[in-house]
């Protein structure tokens, strides 16, 4: 099983999880609901196990908690998957929601880097800030070394434009985890 435990403490938060990428229950605390909504929504999509417990700075705001758990989390998938062998390796996919449209294409390739496209009309989704989004998702690029692209076109519901975005990366993922032909690594070089 691709499985790695991460704990994280700093005097911000305080963060531990447990991450399958295989599979397996999934439990979400991190003190923001719709942030807890969205992590839920990225799991099952991608079909990955995870439990996620995190105790933010939520008097100060959600960027702290929004980021350190995209660091944790981004670890926790870069220690799962190991050497970065025996993978499709790339993925693409576009979730309509509504009146939004999210696209995302990625490349697990031990090169980290985000591209981030999405302007929100709502500066909140119940108590995260839609700010932070993008936080979070440069702290998880950064911190597992995907190249991960996400680009929303359009939409007025800022609720809408995040789920999709959160599970357009999860259905790319599961497509890049993908075992390839040969089990050996997608790389001319023969390493990521």
């Amino acid at each position: 099983m691709r499985s790695a435990v991460i704990e994280r403490n700093t005097k911000e938060t305080q963060i531990k999880a447990e991450l399958c990428l295989d599979g397996g229950k999934v439990e979400i605390k991190t003190g923001i609901g719709f942030f807890d909504h969205m992590l839920n929504a990225f799991a099952y999509h991608a079909g990955f196990g995870l439990k996620l417990n995190v105790v933010g700075d939520l008097e100060v705001d959600t960027h702290h908690t929004a980021e350190d758990t995209g660091i944790v989390l981004g670890t926790a998938f870069k220690e799962a998957l190991g050497a970065f062998s025996g993978i499709k390796r790339y993925g693409f996919f576009s979730i309509p929601m509504d009146d939004a449209l999210a696209n995302v294409s990625l490349d697990i390739s031990n090169r980290p880097f985000l591209v981030f496209y999405a302007k929100f009309e709502q500066e909140l989704c119940g108590d995260f800030e839609t700010a932070v989004c993008e936080e979070f998702w440069r702290a998880f690029a950064m911190n597992s070394g995907i190249t991960l692209h996400i680009n929303v076109p359009y939409g007025n519901n800022a609720h809408h434009q995040i789920e999709a975005i959160f599970k357009a990366v999860a259905h790319a993922l599961a497509l890049a985890l993908e075992p390839n032909s040969d089990g050996t690594t997608l790389s001319t070089k023969g390493i990521l």
